[in-house]
């Protein structure tokens, strides 16, 4: 494991995803007596059982998964989740002792939304910089890793289990109004994830292949890979021209298309995550420094 500069950014941003996390329930799902799914709903369900404060509870419930995240997820993954689990903690303790008190005017639909925008921004965040709350947070990175499910899609569905739990204390409509929360976190969760890679792929079928290429290259300055295929109808091999690039480039890619070849046939979708040259300020400022010197 190195410790770098980027670690310690890591651990600054995860511990201000947890301190979002944190403040949203105390402030909205404790306040209006909402539950939370995964362990920190364990916690809540523990606190309204039997008083006990969730800022202790979290940190001790959260001991043997992080145990099962130290095997399956590796030494800086743990780490990342142990900063993740104190800031939790350590911010749900403080956020209980600020005086502070947002009024939703009795509206629980308010507060339900509210609940999940902090909540899955904090944890989007957490995620987003290699972290964990813990908790199941580490069963949905686990998921994710090795099913490829998107970690605000698994944590939905462990959540559920803890919901059903929840009933010990809440009526139906406080949790219809939970479900509410879970849903909206979730959606949020993997929009803070995404929105970090604002990419979108290509495929384009033209018999003027190599000529479009050419043009996205020389005036995007974007990388193309030329992939071989076969016509399902016509049987004829041919290459697609397969392109990743920022959104906004997309629109011109696809005039450069239509100008060389207006029959040409291109589908677009979304990129979850992309590296490598291109993507990055520091790659695109050294390609334009390079052109500079060729200049």
């Amino acid at each position: 494991m190195r410790i770098n500069k980027q670690f310690f950014i890591n651990c600054i941003m995860i511990f201000l995803g947890a301190s979002i996390f944190s403040f949203g329930l105390v402030n909205f799902n404790m306040a209006n007596k909402l539950a939370e799914g995964g362990m920190t709903g364990i916690a809540l369900i523990i606190y309204n059982l039997f008083s006990i404060n969730p800022a202790l509870t979290t940190l001790v419930l959260n001991v043997p998964l992080i145990l099962i995240g130290l095997k399956l997820l590796g030494l800086e993954p743990l780490i990342l989740t142990l900063v993740g689990s104190l800031s939790l903690s350590l911010n749900l303790w403080l956020w209980q002792k600020v005086p502070l008190a947002i009024s939703v005017d009795n509206d629980i639909l308010i507060a339900a939304l509210l609940a999940g925008i902090c909540g899955g921004f904090g944890s989007g965040i957490v995620y987003k910089y290699g972290g964990t709350t813990g908790g199941t947070d580490i069963i949905a990175r686990i998921i994710e890793r090795r099913f490829g499910m998107t970690i605000g899609r698994s944590l939905f569905a462990l959540d559920v289990v803890v919901l059903l739990l929840s009933l010990t204390y809440l009526s139906l409509k406080e949790m219809m109004y939970t479900l509410i929360t879970v849903f909206v976190f979730s959606r949020v969760v993997d929009f803070v994830q995404d929105a970090s890679y604002g990419a979108k792929g290509v495929f384009v079928v033209s018999d003027h292949d190599r000529e479009i290429g050419e043009r996205i290259m020389s005036e995007l300055e974007r990388g193309v890979t030329y992939i071989n295929s076969e016509g399902g109808f016509s049987k004829e091999s041919r290459q697609m021209v397969y392109c990743v690039a920022s959104i906004s480039e997309m629109s011109r890619i696809k005039e450069i298309s239509y100008e060389i070849d207006p029959r040409a046939f291109m589908t677009f979708f979304n990129i979850n995550e992309v590296t490598g040259e291109g993507f990055t300020y520091k790659e695109l400022q050294e390609i334009h420094e390079q052109a500079k010197k060729q200049k």
